[in-house]
């Protein structure tokens, strides 16, 4: 059908449903160049396992004449952790908005007098399974600030408006994401989005990025906790294995841990 770099076309094409890894021991180097191409494709992933796992009792046989399988599992947390944290998303959100809906006049005047253009910006982020989707803000730089294309904020960037630089410091900029968060696009939790211009020059070193396309993307993270905002690619490649720690530990703990941390940060004003 094809060779490693036609696996998700031929999933596409053939209406694949389920993928069984079978490759020799040598071989064992490319499975994690499998498993990232099948991130984002829907479909069951299960490999063959070596004698060694098998007489050792790494692996237990689920039937003695059938090929033993091990199923590889894309479930980060248990379904009704997943559950419960889809409402605390929805409660959160709606409490944080009906909390901050007396700042929504302040910063609306702000934005409109500090500088033309639209309240709100809307930009094209990527979000879980590489889904695009829009997310809201309000505008914290000067109208028209990309006319040279995609380029990423810095902490003295002249295209921020004095008022945006406010509003980044208490985070109130982010404030529309969760209207993303109740649209089911966001999390409160979870790797912060990014535009397919940037994760496609990330992807170029990093691969392993592919991995935070498993969960939706979080109005905060543990990489955006412990590193901060990133100014360039090496940045984000650095930010990135914070998130890619959270996705190994994923939990509600972790979550309640990561915005806690969020709201002390917001209280001391340390954004950007």
């Amino acid at each position: 059908m094809g060779d490693l770099n036609d696996i998700k076309q031929v999933i596409e094409q053939k209406n694949i449903e389920e993928v069984i890894i079978a490759i020799e021991y040598s071989e064992h180097d490319k499975i994690e160049k499998i498993l990232d191409a099948l991130i984002d494709s829907n479909v069951s992933v299960k490999a063959i396992p070596g004698m060694y796992e098998i007489f050792t009792g790494k692996v237990r046989m689920s039937a003695i004449m059938g090929t033993p399988l091990i199923e590889v599992s894309h479930q980060l947390i248990p379904p009704w952790q997943e559950n419960l944290k889809h409402f605390i998303d929805i409660v959160g959100s709606l409490f944080a908005l009906i909390i901050s809906s007396p700042l929504f006049l302040f910063l609306i005047l702000g934005v409109k007098l500090s500088s033309r253009g639209p309240i709100f910006y809307r930009q094209e982020r990527i979000g879980k399974n590489g889904k695009p989707f829009t997310i809201y803000k309000f505008r914290s730089m000067y109208h028209n600030a990309e006319n040279n294309g995609p380029e990423l904020s810095s902490k003295k960037d002249d295209r921020v408006t004095p008022f945006g630089r406010f509003m980044r410091k208490s985070r109130f900029d982010e404030i529309p994401n969760f209207l993303n968060v109740l649209k089911g696009d966001m999390s409160l939790v979870g790797p912060r989005p990014e535009r397919q211009f940037f994760i496609d020059q990330i992807i170029a070193r990093a691969p392993q990025y592919l991995q935070l396309l498993k969960v939706k993307p979080g109005i905060t993270s543990w990489g955006q906790v412990k590193y901060g905002y990133a100014e360039n690619i090496d940045q984000m490649i650095r930010r990135m294995k914070y998130d890619l720690i959270y996705l190994d530990n994923m939990s509600l703990y972790v979550d309640f841990k990561i915005l806690i941390y969020t709201m002390l940060t917001v209280l001391r004003r340390e954004g950007i």
